[in-house]
């Protein structure tokens, strides 16, 4: 079975990935966020045809903390957060859908 890529967050952060071909999404405005995001993010991480969900990283401060933790544990669908966290907030979330953290050859190479 192939699984798809759902994005959640504002029509704003969803729009692009619509454009780019991603079909299943959750738009969730601004001014509402704190009433549906939990919502929304719980329904993809249900959704078994969902492999990968992306979302805004300010988005993770709306989510109440029991959504907060199924996000951050979550290993499938493989939760991808965007627009923060930098190199480490990648290389985190890489080392938890994986399981390894592919970089640490990298560092011991650079000491």
């Amino acid at each position: 079975m192939t699984q798809e890529i759902a994005v959640v967050g504002s029509p704003e952060f969803t729009t692009g990935f619509r454009l780019a071909g991603v079909r299943r999404f959750e738009n969730v405005p601004d001014d509402e966020k704190t009433d549906r995001l939990d919502d929304a993010v719980t329904a993809v991480l249900e959704d078994d045809s969902v492999g990968i969900v992306v979302m805004h990283d300010e988005d993770l401060t709306h989510l109440s903390r029991q959504v907060r933790e199924a996000v951050e544990t979550s290993v499938e669908p493989t939760v991808v957060t965007l627009g923060g966290g930098g190199q480490s907030g990648l290389r985190e979330q890489i080392r938890r859908a994986i399981g390894i953290d592919l970089m640490a050859e990298e560092d011991n190479d650079n000491t």
